[in-house]
């Protein structure tokens, strides 16, 4: 009777580790706020390293190179990954996620945003249909966990 209890409380253990999935450099969840709550911790900043966590809502379907989180406030902050080290699975929208690394406000030019709507499979028209700048929360992930 030990011997089975000690051999499911194991495999749970071991279920539970191996469903976290680690990308970049390795992170704890420990200390990460909910990423809604970043637009009013960068209020008056430029820059802020943080450790986030919350829903994936986009992934970039050529490899994984970039990912959108939903900010509650009508907008996404899009995710790369630091030197373009490391990617996340292209099957990762709608699982939960960690990050840690710096959040940034920056304009984004045509040409880049163009260019991340043709690696989300958006439509020509779509893509076209971008014409202007657009100034949002970025971030550099040093490090993720994908639930």
């Amino acid at each position: 009777m030990k011997k089975l209890l000690l051999t499911a409380v194991l495999f749970g253990i071991f279920s539970w580790v191996s469903a976290q999935k680690y990308f970049g450099e390795k992170i704890s969840e420990t200390g990460a706020v909910e990423v809604k709550q970043l637009p009013a911790l960068m209020k008056d900043k430029q820059n802020l390293n943080v450790k986030l966590k919350g829903k994936i809502e986009e992934v970039c379907q050529k490899k994984g190179c970039w990912m959108k989180m939903d900010l509650g406030n009508g907008s996404s902050m899009r995710i790369k990954f630091k030197d373009y080290g490391f990617f996340v699975p292209k099957n990762a929208a709608g699982k939960t996620a960690i990050i840690e690394g710096v959040a940034m406000k920056e304009v984004i030019d045509v040409a880049t945003l163009r260019h991340y709507a043709e690696d989300a499979g958006k439509s020509k028209k779509e893509i076209e249909a971008i014409t202007q700048p657009k100034e949002e929360i970025t971030f550099e992930a040093k490090g993720v966990i994908i639930k």
